[in-house]
C-alpha cells in the first residue's frame, strides 16, 4: 500500500460517481473522507454536495477523471462486444459438434431472431456509414 493517498477518491456509482477529498493531515491520523460532489459521466454534469463550492482545481480534476473514466467504458464496451463474438464462435462449434437436437430446438429459434436482428442494425448502419463517405466527398 502506498505511503501517500491520493487527494480524491472516485465511489463508482450507477452512471457516475460520488467525489470525496481524502484528508489524512488530522491530529488522529485518520483517514477522512468528505463528500464534495456527484458526477454523471454520461453527460459530465458536476453537481456540489450539501453547501460545498467546488474550486477550479477540484473541477478540473474530476473533468480529468471523467474523461478518463469515459474512455474505460467505451472501451469496456468494445470488449464485451469481442466476448460476444467469441461466444458465437463457441456456439457455433457446440451446435456442429455436441448439441443434441433437444438442445438445439430449444435455442435455434432465439439464436435465428437475434441474429436476423444484429444483421439488420449492422447492415444499416454500414450502410449509413458509406452513404456519408459518399456525401463527404
Amino acid at each position: 500500500m502506498s505511503a501517500e493517498l491520493p487527494e480524491f477518491y472516485f465511489r463508482i456509482r450507477d452512471n457516475g460517481a460520488a467525489v470525496f477529498r481524502v484528508d489524512t493531515e488530522n491530529r488522529q491520523r485518520r483517514i477522512d473522507m468528505e463528500e464534495i460532489a456527484l458526477v454523471n459521466v454520461k453527460n459530465g454534469n458536476i453537481k456540489p454536495h450539501g453547501d460545498h463550492k467546488l474550486t477550479q482545481e477540484e473541477i478540473k480534476v474530476i473533468g480529468q477523471w471523467v474523461a478518463k473514466r469515459q474512455a474505460t467504458l467505451a472501451a469496456r464496451d468494445v470488449d464485451d462486444i469481442l466476448r460476444a463474438v467469441d461466444h458465437m464462435n463457441l456456439t457455433t462449434q457446440w451446435a456442429q459438434s455436441k448439441a443434441t437436437d433437444a438442445q438445439l430446438e430449444e435455442v435455434t429459434d432465439l439464436l435465428l431472431l437475434a441474429m436476423h436482428d444484429l444483421r439488420s442494425v449492422l447492415v444499416r448502419k454500414k450502410a449509413e456509414r458509406l452513404m456519408k463517405g459518399e456525401a463527404a466527398e
